[in-house]
């Protein structure tokens, strides 16, 4: 136990240090939100990397699809590797930098209201983020509360308002510089914890091959009768584990939380060694975790997924490790957590000060007083969060959980489609962008209320997640092309950032 607490107040102290010496950089709005624009590729890379990978992928997800998929939900994680981060910040990175920073916008509502010239899109997507970011942010503690029983037998409660207090203290005291270098720290301790722990759960099992060959002899069913299944290529479900990885890796396109790190990002140099970074640690830490959970049934005999869930399976394969090791694992899922909470709530509360607040409720809002807002906004915020997470804990309301999972369906089928084509295509209207809002917010919506009123495939929000965002891809060009052109002179004004003349040097071009 002192060698687990020493550990917790390591952690935080440090935390609470960095947010404590970056209030320097957070006394205006583009130093509170972006850093002023000047974040390197490692700080970028892993606050992207830190903000993709929660306490949700570690302990929900791996011990889900794991339990579901066995090790090919391995393909999950990678997946995320290379779509979710080197092809996302191969596509939209130096586009996203020039345009948003041409736009003068830090939120993505605010670069749809200004690449679109529209003010009603940008209110429009900051509703949407404000709808389903919010209920999002309370996913980030499940999980917390079996690991933290089982490693200080403390009461989840106490656990949840402990971590959103030091998480609200740094994010409000040093803002978005504060955040990325947090972030960093962070992700070291993900990317050692989650080596260290895969190496010691297949040990326990014999080594790498031993515990394939007892995944091998493992038979479900109600799943699959062909044998091995669990340790096949594909698994024993090649089209469900296809709609996770399209909804993990491409949904982060469109999330406001993951795309804002570009707007932020320093240089051209940085971009790319931000880009392979970024994937190298997508591949560990996602990777890490998805092959972890694709061990979870050797572990049966522990758990009773279906009276508890799939959440207590990656605990279950972690009690018997060490004090140390278990105080590894702890520090790791808060680190998720945390990261990822701070990048949230960091996005909510500039979107809302921004977007909706600032000259439509507040006139006059000077720099300083959208500072004081967005402070506020991430106090508030972190409040709702622990207040959904306990009531969702204590009276199990389902209803809570499952708006959680529907919020990366609903935010990423509304936003992707619009922010691709917007960054790389002049004809895309408005009305393609409001026709994206509504049916990729709506399907989801929908999904929540009435399930059953779409085919089974798209019952799991998930999978519908996955439509919503494919869907998206198609209807933007599609309503693009049957309505009339924008103006030319807005289209043109937002791709001049694009043409505007740069030096490089000799290696890079051979001139004319």
């Amino acid at each position: 136990m002192a060698i687990k607490l020493a550990l917790l107040v390591v952690f935080f102290a440090i935390m609470l240090a960095v947010g404590i010496r970056c209030r320097r950089h957070a006394t205006d709005v583009n130093g509170f939100v972006l850093g002023g624009r000047s974040v390197g590729a490692w700080l970028t890379a892993f606050a992207y990397g830190t903000s993709y990978f929660s306490a949700v992928i570690f302990v929900g997800y791996a011990g889900q699809f794991g339990w579901r998929f066995g090790v090919a939900s391995t393909w999950i994680g990678l997946g995320n590797a290379f779509l979710g981060s080197l092809l996302a910040w191969v596509v939209l990175g130096r586009r996203t930098r020039l345009m948003s920073q041409h736009l003068d916008s830090a939120t993505m509502p605010e670069f749809f209201g200004k690449r679109f010239g529209s003010k009603g899109l940008k209110i429009g997507a900051s509703v949407i983020v404000f709808i389903f970011l919010i209920p999002y942010t309370a996913s980030l503690y499940n999980g917390l509360s079996r690991l933290f029983g089982m490693a200080f037998n403390i009461d989840y409660t106490v656990c949840i308002i402990l971590m959103a207090a030091l998480t609200c203290v740094y994010v409000v005291a040093g803002g978005y510089m504060a955040t990325a270098i947090n972030d960093f720290i962070q992700g070291i301790i993900m990317l050692g914890g989650i080596v260290v722990v895969v190496l010691a759960v297949l040990n326990e099992n014999g080594g790498f091959m031993a515990a394939m060959d007892a995944l091998a002899r493992v038979e479900d069913a109600s799943v699959t009768t062909t044998p091995g299944a669990f340790t096949s290529f594909f698994g024993p479900k090649p089209l469900e584990l296809l709609g996770v990885v399209i909804l993990t890796s491409l949904g982060t396109w469109g999330l406001p939380q993951m795309v804002q790190k570009f707007y932020a990002i320093r240089s051209e140099k940085a971009i790319h060694k931000g880009a392979v970074i970024s994937t190298l640690f997508a591949v560990v830490v996602a990777g890490g975790c998805y092959f972890l959970g694709g061990f979870g049934r050797l572990y049966g005999n522990r758990v009773d997924v279906a009276a508890d869930g799939y959440d207590v399976i990656i605990p279950a394969m972690l009690e018997n490790l060490s004090p140390l090791l278990i105080g590894i694992v702890v520090i790791l899922v808060l680190s998720a957590s945390m990261s990822t909470l701070s990048s949230l709530v960091m996005a909510s509360s500039s979107t809302l000060t921004l977007d909706l607040l600032k000259d439509n409720v507040i006139k006059d809002m000077d720099e300083k007083k959208q500072v004081r807002t967005m402070r506020g906004l991430i106090v508030v915020f972190i409040a709702i969060s622990v207040v959904i997470a306990i009531v969702q804990h204590t009276s199990n309301i389902t209803f809570i959980a499952q708006l959680m999972g529907v919020s990366w369906g609903a935010l990423a089928g509304a936003f992707l489609a619009p922010f691709l084509y917007g960054l790389y295509w002049k004809r895309t209207t408005r009305a393609a962008v409001w026709t994206s809002f509504f049916f990729g917010a709506g399907v989801m919506t929908l999904n929540l209320l009435c399930p059953s009123v779409f085919p089974a495939l798209l019952q799991s929000p998930i999978n519908c997640g996955a439509f919503a965002m494919v869907a998206g891809l198609v209807l933007v060009p599609l309503v693009s092309l049957v309505t009339p052109r924008p103006e030319r002179e807005l289209t043109d004004g937002a791709f001049a950032c694009y043409e505007a003349k740069v030096t490089v040097p000799a290696k890079r071009s051979l001139g004319d």
